[in-house]
């Protein structure tokens, strides 16, 4: 992919989320974007860090907390007891309990699936391993419990475990794992870090995987390459693809969209440089290493992303959310044959955005560090 812009470009949305923001988020509130108008409705889980939200059918939805737990609003209000039989998590450093997803038919076969770090050793853990598995949610215990991809331990078990999960519109999942800090790994078909990941729904390998017969790969699971800690995954509606964003250091998070194959050059390319100020790499373009669609100098901490669509919010119609942590905001942006024409930061100051998704009746919901489960309605 080689429809790059200049970073020049990209930096004002993180320019002006820049400085001090109040505590603006306490209460409801209405909003008037470039756009549209819209309210807030602000839902207090007192979660930590809800770090994954997924609909039900009859209008719960389900937070992971990263600490370990699977909790359940209903009707707004947080329900006191937590979902039983979620396994044990590695709850240190970035890791802990990630991300949920239902499969596509989940009226049907009951399917959610779950990714988290799991301790490398139950009774003296050092390190933590990213897993995906899938179960049932019965009588608000998980059952039919399924690992279905279990990563490697790291000598830095702590840092870039990845572990966002979306299903593509090939009906495949895909996942990511980030280097685990381990940023040369990602430059390594041999190694799990680094890596997103594309299986069928009950872990078994597509045919038409870009490694599935080639020796000394690490998985025939490995669908692309070169990343350092990719926290969102999001499929175009219009396109059909799976557009992801990864956290750099500082500076030079990117967008991507995620090829079959495809290398996105970390660390041999980045666009950040290292916290300790030196730089990572000399060159930020090689032959052979994608390009990101943009890159944020400096870093805005991505999470996760999600394009709009439905008619809930027309002016925002296949638009692009992308969640920054670090500036403590939303940020919109306009796409236009796979290139981003316009961004507009919304929600300044409401706090580290860890999540937003859109729920099936359109509306969008956005999770905050902290517990805040914030919805945007729109105004007439």
């Amino acid at each position: 992919m080689t429809n790059f812009l200049p970073k020049q470009q990209w930096t004002m949305a993180a320019l002006l989320a820049a400085g001090t923001f109040s505590n603006c988020f306490s209460q409801d509130k209405t909003f008037q974007s470039e756009k549209t108008s819209f309210r807030t409705e602000i839902i207090e889980t007192g979660i930590g860090v809800p770090w994954g939200m997924e609909f039900l059918p009859d209008g719960d939805i389900l937070v992971t907390d990263v600490s370990g737990k699977i909790r359940t609003i209903h009707d707004n209000k947080l329900l006191p007891e937590p979902v039983q039989g979620v396994p044990v998590v590695y709850h240190r450093g970035q890791g802990g309990l990630f991300d949920l997803e239902l499969h596509p038919d989940y009226k049907n076969n009951g399917w959610i699936y779950i990714s988290y770090a799991a301790p490398d050793n139950a009774e003296k853990p050092t390190g933590g391993i990213t897993y995906v598995m899938r179960a049932k949610l019965k009588n608000n215990t998980l059952t039919d419990q399924q690992v279905l991809f279990k990563g490697a331990p790291f000598s830095r078990g702590g840092v870039h475990f990845g572990g966002r999960l979306e299903f593509g519109k090939d009906g495949y999942l895909y996942f990511s794992i980030g280097e685990r800090g381990e940023k040369e790994k990602a430059q390594s078909l041999e190694t799990i870090n680094g890596k997103v990941y594309r299986i069928k729904d009950d872990g078994s390998i597509p045919a038409d995987n870009p490694y599935i017969n080639t020796p000394k790969v690490i998985s025939p699971a490995v669908y692309s390459w070169g990343h350092r800690n990719p926290q969102g995954l999001a499929l175009n509606p219009v396109t059909g693809e799976i557009w992801e964003t990864e956290h750099g250091p500082m500076g030079g998070d990117e967008l991507n969209i995620i090829g079959k194959g495809k290398n996105y050059g970390w660390p041999a390319i980045t666009y950040g440089i290292d916290y300790n100020g030196k730089p990572i790499s000399a060159d930020s373009v090689k032959a052979g290493m994608e390009q990101p669609v943009i890159f944020w100098r400096p870093s805005i901490a991505t999470s996760n992303l999600v394009f709009i669509k439905g008619d809930k919010y027309p002016a925002w119609k296949n638009n692009l959310l992308v969640c920054g942590m670090k500036f403590e905001y939303l940020e919109r942006l306009e796409i236009k044959d796979n290139k981003v024409t316009h961004q507009e930061p919304l929600l300044k100051g409401i706090g580290r955005v860890r999540n937003v998704e859109q729920s099936p009746e359109g509306f969008i919901y956005v999770a905050v560090d902290g517990g805040k489960i914030v919805k945007l309605i729109p105004v007439q």
